[in-house]
């Protein structure tokens, strides 16, 4: 995941009633809040890898572990 997209699902996880999570260069969350952005990015980044998974089925061209290691190389 890039860096924007992992803020991005830190603000959708955060209480949009409260104060803007991100204030004055630091992030101020709960731990609920911090539990529903871990499980956002760990839901996306299942993703990622199936759909890279399915790619390899359809169009060869490499190993799942190959391009699974290559996602943290972006």
């Amino acid at each position: 995941m890039t860096r924007d997209e992992i803020i991005k699902l830190a603000r959708e996880a955060c209480d949009p009633g409260t104060v803007d999570a991100w204030k004055n260069g630091f992030w101020t969350l709960t731990q609920e809040e911090l539990e529903r952005i871990v499980r956002a990015a760990e839901q996306a980044e299942r993703e990622a890898c199936a759909q890279m998974v399915d790619h390899i089925l359809k169009e060869g061209g490499g190993t799942y572990a190959d391009a699974i290691r290559a996602r943290g190389e972006k």
